[in-house]
């Protein structure tokens, strides 16, 4: 199967490819390398610098005709979507549906969308979070992808295009961008390795439900088998709190920096966690990666590229 993964070289579009393509499918990645990294992209991939809001895209799909597509190209940054909704609304809502058209048009069978869970919720009314929860999003960011979601859902009803929107918690893991505001686990290490000081935002007590990279990819992987249509949340259905993330890494890094807290996050919820039942019922998806080993494998790489940037700067 010839699957097109745009944002393919980023965190989890990576992965994803990577796994993809271990399972012996074609993968064509589309990626603008704004914040994506070439190094990312398995070498076996074909692949296209061009933006999803381009017409590029059709020219790509004309060529590659691809069967499925896999959408992680996107605005991911929160602070930024309120700073700035205009582009977040372009990229995150008009870049898609560029996508969307050109699905119709080239005759895509499949769309595989990365949505969010812990954004889309807002205030919990109850724990764990399920798919029938009332979304309430606090953000331009995810007023988009509700908003895509509602794209994809008119595309399949109006045209046939089949769709999952994936709802994520908050995914950590290798290649994640420690330098954003998102990604607690991978800002966190970095600064412990290079003995510098990480700063929770406010008491620290805040929850969230953390799942590892590569047991997203295995959801799409699921997603792509599996003749369902509709929104599944991606989740471990645990919550940790961020001090118990900072004291986890400071044991693995064996760093000796204190606990400093900072200002709370304005609009921040305090309880994220999101129920997997429906994913586990109809796609088979389960977690298989505990918190601890995730952090593990984690902190192994940023150990080894926070040594390689060390010694190329000799």
């Amino acid at each position: 199967m010839k699957i097109l993964v745009t944002g393919g070289a980023g965190f989890i579009g990576s992965h994803v490819v990577d796994l993809f393509i271990q399972e012996g499918h074609s993968v064509v990645v589309v990626d603008n390398l704004s914040s994506g990294k070439i190094e990312n992209v398995n070498p076996v991939a074909v692949f296209y610098k061009a933006d999803i809001l381009s017409s590029d895209i059709e020219e790509i799909m004309k060529i590659e005709k691809p069967d499925v597509v896999s959408h992680y190209a996107a605005q991911i940054s929160v602070t930024y979507s309120v700073k700035n909704p205009l582009l977040d609304m372009e990229v995150n809502i008009k870049g898609t549906v560029n996508l969307l058209e050109n699905c119709v048009r080239y005759g895509v069978k499949k769309f595989i969308f990365a949505s969010t869970g812990g954004a889309l919720y807002g205030e919990l009314e109850y724990i764990p979070a399920n798919e029938s929860h009332p979304v309430r999003p606090l953000s331009p960011y995810a007023i988009a992808k509700f908003s895509a979601e509602k794209y994809l859902f008119y595309y399949h009803r109006v045209y046939g295009l089949n769709y999952i929107s994936l709802r994520y918690s908050n995914v950590y893991g290798p290649r994640q961008d420690p330098h954003g505001e998102a990604g607690v686990v991978a800002i966190f290490t970095q600064r412990m390795l290079r003995g510098e000081q990480p700063v929770i935002n406010g008491d620290g007590e805040q929850t969230r439900d953390y799942i590892f990279v590569r047991d997203v990819a295995r959801a799409n992987l699921l997603a792509l088998k599996s003749d369902k249509t509709g929104e599944y949340n991606i989740a471990t259905g645990k919550e940790t709190t961020v001090n118990e993330i900072f004291r986890v890494l400071k044991e693995l890094t064996k760093s000796l920096v204190p606990e400093v807290r900072g200002k709370a996050m304005k609009g921040e919820p305090r309880r994220s966690v999101l129920s997997w039942e429906k994913a586990a019922r109809e796609l088979g998806f389960k977690p298989a990666v505990s918190l601890k080993d995730g952090m593990k494998e984690t902190v192994a790489f940023f150990r080894a590229s926070t040594s390689t940037a060390r010694n190329s700067s000799v």
